[in-house]
């Protein structure tokens, strides 16, 4: 294993939110979601689930469902009209413009179940960072081959919309959506100093 190689990967991943319409080839798309496939899982259960989406007319249903939604959730926060509709109108190009879609989902079937409420809220949580491992994967391979990718969490304000445009199957749970394609922009961006998130025992 090549350990630079790997750390260049992690260190220059970006958040990609422009892409430039070539569409992923399905061979590739397959690749990354063989990576996250291979995430660890809790007690190996691998809860992560994967709906894809590379229809455009499909991509143009979901975005505006979830954008009906949005503006319904914004309405209350005292935002003036524009600003809801600029939001909406910018997760909505981001929806559509994507050559491809990831949504990433958990599915509790094969979980281990308890009776009570502690132990079982303990083992969703071990099921949702589970899942959030796989997509992790998914993003570090999409940018080894060289596409750009970007993790939206709009899936979690609307997920029984998401079900119902995609026809989900009744134990998916929808978790987040990564859009991917081939990049159309640069981004360059700080992190905190380790030494501000990390203490020594």
């Amino acid at each position: 294993m090549d350990a630079e190689g790997l750390f260049v990967i992690i260190h220059s991943r970006r958040s990609i939110r422009r892409y430039d319409g070539r569409p992923v080839p399905a061979d590739v798309l397959r690749r990354v979601l063989e990576s996250g496939r291979w995430a660890p899982s809790a007690h190996n259960r691998q809860p992560w689930r994967f709906a894809v989406v590379t229809n455009s007319e499909r991509q143009v249903s979901l975005a505006r469902a979830m954008g009906a939604r949005f503006r319904e959730d914004l309405a209350p926060d005292g935002l003036p009209a524009h600003e809801i509709e600029r939001q909406v109108s910018r997760s909505y190009t981001r929806i559509t413009e994507a050559p491809a879609l990831v949504l990433v989902c958990l599915s509790l079937a094969e979980m281990d179940t308890y009776p009570d409420a502690r132990r079982q809220d303990a083992e969703r949580i071990m099921a949702v960072q589970s899942t959030a491992l796989a997509a992790q994967n998914i993003l570090l391979m999409a940018h080894a081959e060289g596409l750009g990718a970007c993790w939206m969490c709009a899936p979690l304000f609307c997920p029984e919309i998401v079900r119902e445009e995609l026809n989900l199957p009744p134990d998916w749970e929808a978790q987040a959506l990564l859009t991917l394609g081939y990049t159309a922009e640069q981004r360059t961006k700080d992190r905190d100093t380790l030494e501000s998130k990390i203490v020594w025992y």
